[in-house]
């Protein structure tokens, strides 16, 4: 309605800027279950989750998503506002944060004046309530009231109307009778100050209306409602109030929506009319066992937001009858492991400490992306498995996966359903032993791989023999000690492991907590040798992350930096084993690469780039020797929610990276792919290409190439229009025709930089290490 201002306005915003669509080339793969807040556009409804929104057209049921992949902060979201008159979605943020989305979603503005504001403490920035009152938003926070111009989008003055001007929290604001309210908590009551008054700044000209804790002020059809911690709502008239009802547990919400008024609590939602005469209400369904958080109402339907469900729809006429409405996602927004698989995607929810403290014990599930449709397996169904960690999908059987349980086993899970929880009883795993209570069952199963022949490798904390092997095939378990490098695996100190590598050789590599990396092969001689020392040149002996690269290199992360074992092979025979940094030219000195740096995982990709999490400078992409950094995404130039990864996994045959994150799971397509034993498979496309295909913006594709491999393209004629070969013309270097792993890219340009005229093109393929070879025709219409 009012869009057309903006754009006169644009240069008056002083203190905001205006984050990027990344939507091309990320995808977000939130959790939109747990609901923080609902608020009514005209016919939309929008509903915010832990860290993102979605949109329910009420007129055809569409749904659209609003996360950090068009330009949120990926923050913890407190309250939202949906203003009609401007066509403004405003988020408000635990940490004060405030961002406002435009109805076409082309652009997020984002303010971080409350967030910059020195004076005012990090705990008491919170928004808790925006209120719209002619142009001005009165925004609700921990420490008073923030005026927030909606036709300027710009601050205005900020209220601290405590005794003697203090800080105080203020929950939720209206307006009445020419006055602003502010329900207060700490026993600062009802205040009151007069809207035409130009200098509300002054304390003093607050008036304290009531005394007490209050937690809500809403304005119904010229009516004002309160509500006291002591669970009462009251009309207040004149300053005046009158009880009217007490509920049962602590209203959590009071809204007002088509002159009707909404009290949520987590197990009712409550719907009076302008009168207070009920209307309808709402209790818990069975069949959706949770509790409510928030609730707003269109003419025909009320829309409730809950802990578990997303937002569950009723018609007012109703209240027992549901639709649960909700976009697809993860059960969580706080992935813990994530493991790729032929057919997706598969994430769990953890978790133990940075300690490997499971406690307090959670109950979550396991949530499977499966070609492109989430599956969600609740924790009712996984035979209350706590701790929920690391992901083994089964190569021979893709449909077999098996979870890990930091305190319950190993969990089985077959075509998406758990079948076996793996434990003392039934399987080769132990519990911990404690010397004071020997009935204590206590099972922390961490990192597990499988092996070339299709055994599953496990390891278990606390105990001696913490290497176990299950084979899916005989169900026969085998136990393997470590005490040669752990003496005693209850009391030595060594915590837990936090992964699992398994080499060509049958050698399983450990990351862990107090011995670095610990190898174990049964075919060698010693069977087991660790490498953590300073000695060893390892930054650390907590090793978090291990990734075996294409050429038998073991990259390991710490809790202190990266480090690189290069002879692999004879690992066990050489006596003074050694661990190396990466030494980097920047601003033309030699640095270490990612000096000091917690590494949260590696992987490796199919162009043995590797992939670098680390626990709070975001994500790295190296070039497969570590000298180049490709890309280095932290939340200020990507779609991250959080600079913290917690783990990574590779989709080699889409080139998807998915990145999960302590506040949510998102994917990069980096186009990169595996490579291929020979050249049988390869093809090109789009073939043809055709005028509509912008060469300036997307490239021509040719995959599931071999790993060694030269190309070339000519015309007809035989003349040389571009040349790549692998290890040589990497990829992102800037070459017409580049070479990322199983997958080349050409962009339609010649050795002299000009794009092709229309035409035959063959594309000559030769394996470098088999001689095979072949060739590829493309047409080219321009």
């Amino acid at each position: 309605m009012l869009k057309q201002l903006f754009v006169l306005i644009f240069c008056l915003i002083p203190l905001g800027y205006f984050a990027q669509d990344y939507s091309a080339l990320w995808e977000g793969h939130f959790s939109y279950n747990q609901i923080i807040d609902v608020s009514k556009g005209e016919n939309k409804i929008f509903a915010a989750s832990t860290n993102a929104i979605f949109s329910l057209n009420t007129q055809n049921n569409d749904m659209e998503e609003i996360s950090t992949i068009h330009g949120l902060s990926g923050e913890t979201i407190s309250t939202i506002y949906y203003s009609e008159d401007y066509e403004l979605l405003v988020v408000g943020y635990e940490n004060g944060l405030i961002e406002v989305v435009f109805e076409d979603g082309s652009s997020v503005l984002t303010l971080v004046d409350i967030v910059e504001k020195v004076t005012i403490s990090p705990a008491n920035k919170r928004i808790n309530h925006f209120n719209a009152f002619e142009n001005k938003l009165y925004v609700s926070t921990n420490y008073g009231i923030t005026v927030f111009s909606l036709d300027r989008l710009e601050f205005g003055d900020t209220y601290f109307i405590g005794d003697n001007g203090a800080q105080i929290q203020v929950n939720q604001t209206a307006v009445s009778n020419g006055y602003i309210y502010a329900a207060c908590t700490s026993g600062n009551g009802i205040r009151k100050g007069l809207i035409a008054n130009t200098n509300l700044i002054d304390f003093q000209n607050w008036e304290r209306v009531a005394t007490g804790n209050w937690l809500n002020a809403q304005m119904v059809n010229n009516k004002l409602y309160v509500i006291s911690g002591g669970r009462w709502i009251y009309e207040m008239e004149n300053d005046v109030l009158t009880r009217l009802v007490q509920y049962g547990t602590t209203p959590l919400k009071l809204q007002s929506a088509n002159n009707n008024l909404l009290v949520t609590t987590q197990n009712n939602v409550f719907v009076y009319d302008s009168e207070f005469n009920p209307i309808l209400q709402v209790d818990i369904n069975p069949l959706f066992d949770t509790q409510y958080t928030a609730a707003i109402s269109d003419t025909q339907n009320l829309y409730i937001g809950t802990q578990d469900f997303g937002v569950l729809q009723t018609a007012l006429t109703d209240g027992i009858d549901f639709i649960e409405v909700h976009p697809e996602g993860p059960l969580l927004n706080i992935p813990f492991s994530i493991e790729s698989s032929p057919d997706g995607l598969w994430v769990t929810f953890g978790e133990y400490t940075g300690f490997y403290n499971p406690y307090p014990l959670d109950n979550r599930g396991v949530s499977h992306l499966k070609f492109g449709s989430w599956i969600n397996i609740n924790y009712d169904a996984v035979f209350e498995a706590k701790s929920l960690n690391e992901i083994a999908v089964n190569p021979n059987n893709r449909n077999q996966v098996f979870v890990s349980s930091f305190f319950s086993g190993l969990l089985e899970i077959n075509d998406d359903l758990p079948t076996t929880l793996y434990n003392q009883e039934n399987s080769g795993l132990e519990s911990l032993v404690l010397s004071n209570n020997p009935n204590y069952i206590d099972i922390r199963v961490g990192a597990s791989a499988f092996d070339n022949n299709g055994i599953l490798w496990t390891l278990t904390s606390l105990v001696d023999k913490p290497l176990k092997s299950f084979n899916p095939e005989t169900n026969q378990w085998r136990s393997f000690s470590y005490e040669d490098v752990i003496s005693d695996g209850f009391s030595d100190g060594n915590l837990g492991f936090s992964d699992m590598v398994i080499g060509n050789n049958g050698t399983k590599w450990a990351s862990c907590y107090k011995y670095g990396v610990i190898a174990y092969n049964e075919n060698e001689s010693p069977v087991i040798k660790a490498i953590y020392s300073e000695d060893q040149n390892m930054p650390d002996p907590w090793a978090t992350a291990l990734a075996l690269d294409n050429r038998n290199q073991l990259w390991i992360g710490t809790y202190r930096g990266l480090r690189v074992l290069y002879n692999t092979s004879n690992f066990f025979e050489t006596d003074d084993v050694q661990a190396y940094e990466i030494i980097i030219e920047e601003n033309g000195e030699a640095q270490e690469l990612l000096f000091q740096q917690y590494i949260t995982d590696i992987e490796v990709d199919g162009s043995n780039n590797k992939w670098v999490g680390t626990d709070s400078s975001g994500l790295f992409y190296f070039s497969s020797d570590g000298q180049n950094t490709i890309y280095h995404f932290t939340t200020d130039n990507s779609p991250l929610p959080s600079n913290s990864i917690r783990d990574i996994a590779l989709d080699d045959n889409n080139g998807a990276v998915y990145i999960a994150t302590n506040k949510g799971l998102v994917s990069f397509s980096s186009g990169s792919s595996s490579t291929f034993n020979t050249l049988e498979q390869a093809f090109v496309y789009p073939n043809p290409v055709r005028p509509k295909f912008n060469l300036n913006e997307k490239k021509v594709t040719i995959k599931d190439i071999s790993e060694n491999v030269n190309i070339k393209i000519t015309d007809v004629a035989g003349n040389l229009v571009a040349e790549a070969q692998s290890n040589i013309n990497q990829r992102y270097k800037g070459y017409n025709l580049e070479i990322d792993g199983g997958t080349a890219y050409w962009n339609g340009k010649n050795l002299a930089n000009n794009t092709v005229a229309s035409g035959v093109y063959l594309i000559m393929l030769s394996d470098l290490d088999t001689l095979e070879t072949k060739v590829l025709k493309l047409m080219v219409v321009r």
